[in-house]
């Protein structure tokens, strides 16, 4: 059976330049959003979107070891996970932000139940932010508010006219498998945004009037990082890795899962992420978005221990999982990914 060829990759397109979008995303749902009838379900079978009381106990050992982050060459990649779906990456020299949320409290959302990986102070600078989607998890605006307005902000299609209108100076916003380079001491580094299985609302009245997604990062030569940003399982990992060979780590979302007649078109389980590190051809799997927002039903510490399982199933070395505690890094060095070539 011939395999297909892979799709070229989109030329990089200007950084900052002026875009025209559709009204609305929603044709790019691939299921159905959780609606009003689901609500009412979910009232009736007495279930909620917290954990069971009996197992808040485990918040007590909720990974946390905090530690600073670490200096590398230009050509290592270097992973600090700072809570949720923020991470400082270093990769091709840069110091990239993902989905920055430092906050304690943000709207919509339960507390914070474990503290910030990386105090504000101990953030190192900022090449540029990634952003996955808008909704306030993954979008925090006290957490913006923190930058220098000159940070490059990189970001779904139709969110550039709200982030300019929070002080930012240099934005671009990008379709899905579309990209843009920017400069690195050892050539320049390619964002590409990719699709995801999700959907996006900061308000009311703007369901799907942005785009979602997640991005590939790629330094000159390697390495290559994937963030998954907020998905369920579906088709487009597997075509994520078809025209992204060679993805050394991906992090992954492993929470937020239950009940899972519920959440499943949105959220992938710990099996599901480890399913999608496969189809993706991925290296490494990084766990996030879980220990740090309770956002639904299940157990605390139960994402990790499933993921865990799970990877060992799939017979994956266990250096290749990094799940990482709470403010902990973990960095893989240039001879390293440079011996899988």
């Amino acid at each position: 059976m011939t395999t297909p060829a892979r799709p070229p990759l989109s030329p990089p397109r200007p950084l900052g330049e002026p875009r025209e979008w559709p009204a609305s995303f929603a044709d790019r749902l691939t299921s159905p959003l959780p609606g009003v009838t689901d609500f009412v379900r979910l009232a009736l079978r007495g279930e909620r979107l917290r954990p069971p009381a009996h197992t808040l106990d485990q918040l007590a050992r909720l990974p946390v070891d905090p530690a600073p982050v670490p200096d590398v060459a230009p050509g290592d990649l270097s992973l600090t996970w700072v809570g949720h779906a923020s991470f400082i990456v270093r990769i091709g020299g840069l110091t990239v932000l993902t989905d920055p949320v430092w906050s304690r409290k943000i709207v919509g959302t339960p507390e914070r139940v474990t503290p910030v990986g990386v105090p504000w102070p101990d953030v190192p600078h900022i090449d540029a932010v990634v952003i996955s989607h808008n909704h306030y998890d993954h979008l925090d605006t006290a957490t913006l508010d923190r930058l220098p307005p000159t940070t490059p902000l990189l970001v779904p299609a139709g969110l550039a006219d709200w982030i300019r209108r929070h002080g930012f100076t240099h934005v671009t916003e990008l379709d899905w498998w579309e990209a843009v380079e920017l400069p690195g001491p050892l050539g320049p580094v390619r964002f590409d945004f990719v699709p995801s299985h999700h959907w996006s609302r900061r308000g009311l009245t703007d369901t799907c009037r942005t785009l979602w997604g997640g991005w590939t990062l790629t330094a000159p030569e390697g390495p290559r990082v994937y963030f998954a940003g907020d998905t369920g399982y579906g088709h487009w990992f597997g075509e994520i890795g078809h025209r992204y060979p060679g993805i050394d780590l991906a992090i992954l979302p492993i929470g937020a899962y239950a009940p899972r007649w519920m959440l499943h078109p949105v959220h992938t389980s710990p099996e599901e992420a480890v399913r999608a590190c496969e189809d993706l051809g991925a290296r490494i799997l990084t766990p996030m978005h879980w220990a740090t927002f309770l956002l639904s039903a299940e157990p605390p510490l139960e994402p990790l221990r499933r993921v865990t399982t799970a990877w060992q199933t799939a017979g994956r070395p266990r250096d290749d999982l990094w799940d990482l505690a709470i403010g902990a890094s973990k960095t893989l060095r240039a001879a390293r990914w440079r011996a899988s070539l």
